[in-house]
C-alpha cells in the first residue's frame, strides 16, 4: 500500500513538474508604454547588435549611437530584419529576439523616435 502512495505521488509530481512552462524575464516582463532610446532601446541595441554593428566589429550600418540606431531604424531595415524578415535574414544572426524587444523598438519608432 505505502508503495502505491510513492508511486501515485511521484506520478502527481511529474505531472505537476511537466505541465509548467519556463519563461524568460523578457518574456515575462511587461511590455513599455511609452520607451525612450535612453531607458529602454539602447540596452536591447547593446546586447543584441553592437556585436556586429559597432566600428570595431565593422558591420554596416554602424548603431553605437542614438542617431546612428534612429537613422538605421527609420531609413533602414531594422524592423522589417527583427520583425518579419521579409527584407532579408533574421537579425540578430543568434536568433530572434524576444517579441517583447521587438515589441519595445516598434513602439519606439511609432512614438517618433524619442531619447
Amino acid at each position: 500500500m505505502k508503495a502505491i502512495k510513492i508511486i501515485i505521488l511521484i506520478l502527481i509530481t511529474c505531472y505537476v513538474g511537466s505541465s509548467c512552462e519556463t519563461s524568460t524575464y523578457d518574456e515575462i516582463s511587461g511590455e513599455v508604454a511609452n520607451p525612450t532610446y535612453t531607458a529602454n532601446v539602447k540596452s536591447i541595441i547593446t546586447s543584441n547588435c553592437l556585436g556586429c554593428h559597432s566600428n570595431a566589429a565593422g558591420q554596416y550600418p554602424t548603431m553605437e549611437t542614438f542617431v546612428q540606431v534612429r537613422d538605421a531604424t527609420e531609413y533602414g531595415k531594422v524592423i522589417c530584419r527583427i520583425d518579419d524578415q521579409s527584407c532579408g535574414a533574421v537579425m540578430p544572426q543568434s536568433g530572434r529576439m524576444p517579441q517583447t524587444n521587438i515589441n519595445t523598438i516598434k513602439k519606439w519608432a511609432a512614438n517618433g523616435y524619442p531619447n
